[in-house]
């Protein structure tokens, strides 16, 4: 089981995590890039708009091809079976790293941002797929540990785009070697993405595809009980045998659902509901703005310029271990105890970060108390929702709706990610440090709303989790 998540992770959330981060490092160069071909193909100056317009499209294009993925997700895992989908997948990461790699030796900017729209296209298929897989595998008693993998290779992909994405420096007494930031190895930095592809592509056959798609969507029976021997073993696997028959009992020979059928079944409304609002409450929840102000803070604190990006890859380190640590908890101490937790922590982080960045210049203690709200918002993150939402959006749904709802999830998060990027800037300019008050609130809503609303997972089967939902969607005495 856990090489099955490592073969599925690696060239699934992973590439979303790596190529997030990866882009960062690079923008002086790319920036030299885009002048120097610009100049070269019109014999006059890039304009500085211009050159602002065209990074913004190349930053951003990955975003509009992560919803796309996310809208052709779940109608690949439908088509093609939950392995199949993450299989083909890969060949577009091979295409989108062949276009951004020979893009600079050709000149060819345009090849950059076709190669980061169907990067962005990866990523949001693999985001919308390997829960569905994972989830679909994993026997209930270790669904939650293992779905954990989704974050564990996200946040350890953005991990190794920070560390990858490093210059040469001397970080206090130990060398740091340069590994693909500077100029000259730009072309394989922005190509290596076809690495995680390859090794999918290399490990992910030796595994049987999804169990439950094999029997309630093929209605293979036979495929099915070899799968979950491959899985479980040949002495456990009967009992999970025996919970996916009861669930295509139950369903009986019902076909996926369309999104938009989703909208209009009261059968899943409140998990639906529960979803957006989690999805959301993740995206909006000032993850973003404690990155923003990181820098500010760390300089504050005295720390050198040169040595922020250091620093700054702790916290990257800090939200892979955070995630490590909620896939060890999570099966023990249940999603409502770690999510509700996650949220409220976040707002006591927010609400202190506020006071100490308005007081950051009053006693000499106090940047070194918004360096240490920044690292306990980020593990606070790690622990709740940046973990759990992922793992509750494949739980909440019976096989017939999951793919549809990976689907709505994904779009609603791709969505989100895209319009905290455009607002962010205006809300930190016309809010400064007091845009936290504006994250805190949103933390507490989406904590009350879970507390008041999403019944415990652990150790239940999809049936008895749809059994909780049926009261609030059709009334305590239906």
């Amino acid at each position: 089981l856990f090489l099955a998540v490592c073969a599925v992770g690696i060239g699934g959330t992973f590439q979303y995590g790596y190529n997030v981060s990866i882009i960062n490092a690079p923008t002086q160069h790319i920036h030299k890039f885009l002048n120097e071909t610009w100049s070269s193909r019109y014999h006059k100056e890039l304009n500085p708009d211009l050159l602002t317009f065209l990074w913004s499209v190349i930053a951003s294009i990955f975003s509009l091809g992560g919803l796309c993925g996310a809208l052709i997700g779940g109608g690949m895992a439908i088509r093609l079976g939950r392995k199949g989908a993450l299989l083909m997948n890969n060949v577009i990461a091979i295409l989108a790293s062949i276009l951004m790699g020979i893009s600079f030796p050709t000149g060819l900017f345009e090849l950059l941002i076709a190669g980061r729209f169907l990067i962005g296209i990866n990523s949001g298929i693999g985001f919308c797929v390997q829960p569905l897989y994972v989830g679909e595998f994993a026997p209930k008693h270790l669904r939650g540990g293992l779905a954990m993998g989704t974050s564990i290779f996200l946040t350890g992909g953005i991990l190794t785009g920070q560390i990858i994405g490093l210059r040469q420096e001397k970080l206090f007494i130990f060398p740091v070697l340069e590994l693909l930031g500077g100029e000259k190895h730009l072309p394989l930095l922005l190509s290596s993405s076809c690495v995680p592809a390859f090794a999918q592509l290399l490990f992910l056959p030796w595994f049987p595809e999804s169990p439950r798609y094999l029997l309630i969507d093929r209605g293979d029976e036979l495929s099915c009980a070899k799968a979950l021997k491959r899985f479980h073993g040949s002495s456990e696997y009967r009992r999970e045998m025996e919970d996916i028959q009861r669930e295509c009992f139950a369903l009986d020979g019902e076909k996926p659902k369309k999104p938009w059928q989703l909208f209009t079944d009261r059968g899943v409304r409140w998990q639906l509901i529960t979803i957006i609002v989690m999805t959301m409450g993740q995206q909006f929840s000032g993850i973003n703005a404690i990155y923003f102000y990181a820098t500010y803070v760390f300089e504050q604190a005295g720390i050198l310029a040169e040595k922020i990006p250091y620093v700054t890859l702790g916290t990257g380190v800090c939200e892979c271990l955070t995630a490590l640590s909620c896939g060890l908890l999570i099966d023990h101490v249940g999603r409502r105890c770690l999510i509700i937790g996650g949220y409220v922590l976040m707002t006591l982080w927010c609400t202190v970060l506020t006071f100490s960045l308005t007081y950051q210049e009053l006693y000499s203690w106090v940047p070194y108390m918004s360096m240490a709200c920044v690292f306990a918002f980020i593990l606070s993150f790690g622990l709740g929702p940046g973990g759990i939402t992922n793992t509750l959006t494949a739980e909440l749904f019976v096989q017939s709706s999951r793919p549809a709802a990976q689907m709505i999830a994904g779009t609603v998060s791709w969505i989100s990610f895209f319009t905290i990027g455009m607002l962010f800037p205006f809300i930190v300019n016309g809010l400064q440090q007091y845009c936290f008050v504006v994250f805190l609130l949103e933390c507490f809503f989406v904590a009350a709303f879970i507390f008041l609303i999403i019944p415990e997972t652990k150790n239940k089967s999809f049936l008895e989790i749809k059994k909780e939902f049926h009261k609030l969607n059709f009334g305590r005495n239906a």
